[in-house]
C-alpha cells in the first residue's frame, strides 16, 4: 500500500508530460500544415511566422492551428527592430541570454508597431537580418523607378 502512495505521483507526472507532448506534436503538426503555403516560416512556442512575396503573417500556435493571425506588408514597413527585454539592441552585437525577445515592425504613418516575439535570440537575429535585406531591397528598387 505504501509503495502505491509512493508511485503514484509519479504515474500522475508521467500521464501529465505525456499528455503535454501530445499537444505540442499537435501544435507542430498543424504549424507544417500551415508553413507550407510561405516561402519562409519559423515556430516556437511564442509565435508563428511566415513570409511569402513582401507579406508576412505571424499568429499564435495552438493545437488546431495558429490563431490571431496578423498579415502586413514589408512595403510598409519603415524599420525593423531587435528588441531584447524591452531594449533596443543591433543585430551585430546582440546579447546572448535575455527573458523577452521581439521583432519590433515599426510603420511609418502611424505609432503603431508590429511585435512578433521569439524563444532564442540567435533566431530572431536571423530573421531580422534577412527581412532587413529584403527591406532594403525592397527600398531601394521603389528609389531606382
Amino acid at each position: 500500500m505504501e509503495h502505491g502512495l509512493l508511485w503514484l505521483p509519479l504515474l500522475v507526472m508521467f500521464f501529465w508530460l505525456a499528455w503535454q507532448g501530445s499537444k505540442e506534436y499537435q501544435k507542430v503538426e498543424a504549424y507544417r500544415a500551415w508553413a507550407e503555403q510561405f516561402e519562409r516560416a519559423k515556430y516556437d512556442i511564442y509565435a508563428v511566422l511566415g513570409q511569402k512575396g513582401n507579406n508576412i503573417t505571424w499568429g499564435k500556435p495552438t493545437p488546431k492551428g495558429p490563431i490571431k493571425l496578423e498579415t502586413f506588408s514589408l512595403l510598409d514597413v519603415q524599420k525593423i527592430n531587435l528588441l531584447v527585454d524591452d531594449g533596443l539592441v543591433e543585430l551585430s552585437k546582440a546579447p546572448e541570454k535575455g527573458r523577452k525577445i521581439e521583432l519590433q515592425f515599426i510603420f511609418p504613418e502611424s505609432a503603431n508597431s508590429v511585435r512578433v516575439p521569439f524563444t532564442e535570440i540567435p533566431l530572431a537575429v536571423e530573421w531580422g537580418k534577412y527581412l532587413q535585406e529584403a527591406l532594403q531591397n525592397l527600398h531601394s528598387k521603389s528609389h531606382d523607378s
